[in-house]
């Protein structure tokens, strides 16, 4: 990266579902997105923001928020404004967590599953949960702070089995290379 670039400013995190067949309980994914201190990047998160928080100072909300699948296009969107995050953040990990009540529920369990990470008009990732099909959570994305100070993406979707509020723990260990 150059000394000129500014690195990724402002994304968006969308997920997308089909709504359960007729007489089946409501199929619910959550995004979820947690931010860790420079000093600190994996251990606990500062703050978690999620379908009934923000972030303190704003810069991290959930646009649209959906408990069913029903809505049109994207059912969950996240707005991360990374270049106004403050400098004592280093890392945001993003997540999805499917809500286990009231019927447990894996990726392989949802029907049509999406989710797209993308920066303005440029898409910087996409993916369908194929790869965790057992799971009931994903992190989909990393957003780190390289040494110039500008935000970095990495991309890739690792599942956990873990309730939501376990997840939101888990989510920010580091991940395997």
């Amino acid at each position: 990266m150059s000394g000129l670039s500014k690195g990724i400013g402002k994304v968006e995190v969308a997920v997308k579902w089909d709504p359960s067949p007729a007489g089946q309980p409501p199929t619910d994914l959550d995004l979820v997105a947690a931010t860790y201190r420079a000093g600190d990047p994996h251990g606990d998160p500062a703050y978690v923001v999620h379908f009934d928080s923000r972030a303190p100072d704003g810069t991290i909300y959930l646009n649209r928020d959906s408990r069913d699948g029903q809505g049109f296009g994207w059912d969950e969107v996240m707005t991360l404004e990374l270049d106004r995050l403050g400098d004592g953040y280093a890392r945001v990990v993003v997540g999805v967590v499917i809500q286990q009540r009231p019927a447990h529920r894996t990726f392989a369990g949802v029907l049509a599953p999406g989710m797209r990470v993308r920066e303005g008009y440029t898409v910087l990732a996409e993916d369908d949960f194929g790869g965790v099909p057992g799971a009931t959570a994903a992190t989909v994305a990393e957003f780190t702070r390289n040494e110039a100070g500008a935000w970095e993406f990495r991309p890739g979707v690792q599942g956990f089995e873990d309730d939501p509020e376990a997840f939101v723990h888990s989510m920010g260990r580091a991940r395997p290379s």
